[in-house]
């Protein structure tokens, strides 16, 4: 497998209130994700409060992260930032921490063009020759690759990836189609969004970039290996275990909902980056021990 195909999880990064990353935390829940037998681990995503984080402080959290893993299991990084120089640096150092995969969301606080994201991506890919992939998240970004801006993109060198945003359709095997004509071969198309997982995997995507996964990822490896492999009746079963804390992650979104989780699993995550709160409130709390449980059915 390619360090874009499978499951890859996004663990979240401890660190506590003044934004310093507990790397020894970090290491812990990367050895885990190793054990359960994950396709990779992204340091640094969304839920991994890459934007909420000080240069030195990522770079720690990414040779951390490499360390546990400790060549058993790719580290890829997120290297987002406001300004390019900024994403190029981060790359540059994630290289020289032995990564093996950059992940690039457009931040922005000026509203960006196509080109202006079209520019950065080029220049950021062409900052070490480790395989970038697309973040493409505009509930975070408010920025919406098109189709035909991923395969500009696709086509160039060191781009090998895109992680696409759930589609409110399903209509996952009409986009892959149409976007596998127009990318090169070897080229992966995933997606985010843990509700979508099994869908979009049985429609043809490559990869799922799980939230869940970084916290619960015996389940969610069970799930990617049912689905991955064709079998629709596994993959309903499994789904159906999964429907609890997708309808908690939909209605409270994924950043808050991995705190509650870790939460009630005492892993140590540290504290969520004010002025984020670790979950929205006792409701969500008390949702979640049954979505876990139903969740570990899977892995039982």
């Amino acid at each position: 497998m390619t360090v874009f195909t499978g499951l890859s999880a996004f663990p979240p990064t401890p660190a506590n209130v003044d934004g310093i990353v507990d790397t020894d935390a970090l290491g812990v829940l990367v050895d885990r994700l190793a054990g359960a037998g994950v396709n990779s681990v992204s340091v640094l995503g969304s839920t991994g409060t890459y934007a909420y984080l000080d240069r030195d402080q990522r770079n720690r959290a990414v040779s951390a992260a490499v360390e546990a893993a400790a060549g058993r299991v790719p580290v890829v990084a997120g290297v987002g930032a406001l300004r390019t120089s900024w994403s190029c640096e981060l790359a540059v150092a994630a290289q020289s921490a032995g990564a093996s995969g950059l992940l690039l969301a457009p931040m922005s606080y000026a509203q960006l063009s196509a080109r202006e994201v079209e520019h950065h991506f080029k220049a950021v890919a062409a900052a070490t020759d480790m395989p970038l992939c697309i973040y493409n998240n505009p509930g975070t970004t408010n920025f919406k690759f098109s189709h035909d801006l991923i395969v500009e993109l696709a086509h160039v060198p060191n781009i090998a990836g895109v992680k696409m945003p759930p589609l409110d359709d399903e209509a996952y095997a009409s986009e892959i189609e149409e976007l596998r004509i127009r990318v090169p071969e070897d080229f992966r198309i995933g997606y985010s969004g843990d509700w979508c997982a099994a869908p979009a995997f049985m429609a043809g995507a490559d990869a799922w970039h799980s939230v869940v996964a970084g916290v619960l990822p015996e389940p969610a490896v069970r799930l990617t290996t049912a689905a991955m492999a064709g079998d629709a009746a596994e993959t309903k079963r499994l789904q159906a275990l999964c429907a609890p804390m997708w309808a908690i992650f939909e209605r409270y979104g994924s950043l808050r909902t991995i705190y509650g989780i870790a939460e009630i699993l005492d892993l140590e995550v540290g504290t969520a980056p004010m002025p984020v709160q670790a979950y929205v409130g006792k409701d969500q709390l008390a949702e979640l021990p049954a979505a876990i449980d139903s969740m570990n059915l899977i892995a039982s």
